[in-house]
C-alpha cells in the first residue's frame, strides 16, 4: 500500500490527530487544501461481462470507493478524477498525471489508481462508483478515502488508511480492516467467518437476531456492549473482552479496536 500520512496520538488512550490528506500534496507551504482556488475534473466510465462467481478488484490512492449490488451480469464503473491547484489550468495539468490502470477477464476485473510522476503543486483524487452483479467477489482497497458497500452477497475484502468502512446487507465471508476510522457493519446473514479491526476507531456491528455465530471481541481502550441478541450464550463478558456463541455457534466473528468502542447489537 502506499506511504501514508503518519498519525500523532497524545494521551493514554485518545488519538488527538489524524491525518486524513494526501501526503504528496506539496504547495509552497499551503496545507488547507480549500486554498486552493483551481480545480478540474473528468469522468471514467466502464463496463465489464463478468461470470457468477467471478472478482472484482479496486486498488485506491486517494479517494473513495463505493460499490452496489444488483442482479445484473456485468460490472458497472464510474471513476471521478478530481484535481485541485492553485489555478484551474494547472488542476487540469495534474489531472494529466492521473490513470486507471484495467486487467479485465469474464473471471476477473483489477483496476489500480496509477500517478504518471509524483503530484506536486496540488491534490488528486478518484472516487469509484461501482454496481457489480451479488455473486462477484470483491478486494476493495484505499489509503486517503472511505469505503461503502451494499447488497454483495460473496466474500469481501475491504481495507483503508485514513477512513471509514460502512457495509450493509452483506451476505458472504468478511475482512474489513482500517486504521483511523471507525467499521459501521450491517449483516444479512453470516453463512462464513467474519474479521473486522481498527486501531483508532469504533466497531458498530448488527447481526440478524437468528444468526448462528461465535463471537470475539477484544478492546484495548474502550467498551464492549452486546444487545438485542436473545440467545446470545455469554462465555466471557470484562470491560475490555467479550466471548459468546449465537444460536448454538457458527463462523467466527471476530472484532479488534485499539482506541474505541465495540457495540454489536440484534436487528
Amino acid at each position: 500500500m502506499p506511504e501514508v500520512c503518519r498519525v500523532a496520538s497524545a494521551g493514554l488512550a485518545v488519538l488527538t490527530a489524524v491525518a486524513l490528506t494526501a501526503c504528496d500534496v506539496v504547495v509552497g507551504g499551503i496545507q488547507n487544501l480549500d486554498k486552493l482556488g483551481g480545480r478540474a475534473t473528468d469522468t471514467w466510465t466502464r463496463t465489464y461481462p463478468v461470470e457468477a462467481g467471478g472478482r472484482l478488484a479496486v486498488v485506491n490512492t486517494n479517494g473513495r470507493i463505493d460499490v452496489e449490488a444488483y442482479d445484473g451480469s456485468t460490472i458497472e464503473v464510474k471513476a471521478e478524477k478530481v484535481a485541485r491547484a492553485l489555478s484551474d489550468d494547472a488542476a487540469k495539468d495534474l489531472l494529466q498525471m492521473l490513470e486507471i490502470s484495467e486487467q479485465a477477464s469474464a473471471r476477473e476485473v483489477r483496476l489500480q489508481t496509477r500517478h504518471r510522476r509524483r503530484i506536486t503543486g496540488g491534490s488528486v483524487e478518484v472516487r469509484y462508483h461501482v454496481r457489480a452483479p451479488k455473486t462477484v467477489k470483491l478486494d476493495v482497497e484505499t489509503t486517503n478515502g472511505a469505503i461503502q458497500l451494499v447488497g454483495m452477497r460473496a466474500e469481501v475484502q475491504a481495507e483503508t488508511v485514513n477512513g471509514g468502512v460502512t457495509a450493509r446487507d452483506l451476505g458472504g465471508a468478511l475482512k474489513a480492516s482500517t486504521v483511523n476510522g471507525p467499521l459501521q457493519i450491517a449483516l444479512a446473514d453470516v453463512p462464513a467467518d467474519i474479521s473486522l479491526e481498527t486501531t483508532n476507531g469504533g466497531i458498530r456491528l448488527t447481526l440478524p437476531e437468528n444468526a448462528k455465530a461465535d463471537i470475539s471481541a477484544n478492546v484495548t481502550n474502550g467498551g464492549i456492549s452486546l444487545s438485542g441478541l436473545d440467545q446470545a450464550d455469554v462465555r466471557e463478558k470484562t470491560r475490555r473482552r467479550l466471548e459468546a456463541r449465537l444460536n448454538g455457534g457458527g463462523p467466527r466473528i471476530t472484532l479488534e479496536t485499539t482506541n474505541g468502542g465495540i457495540r454489536i447489537s440484534g436487528r
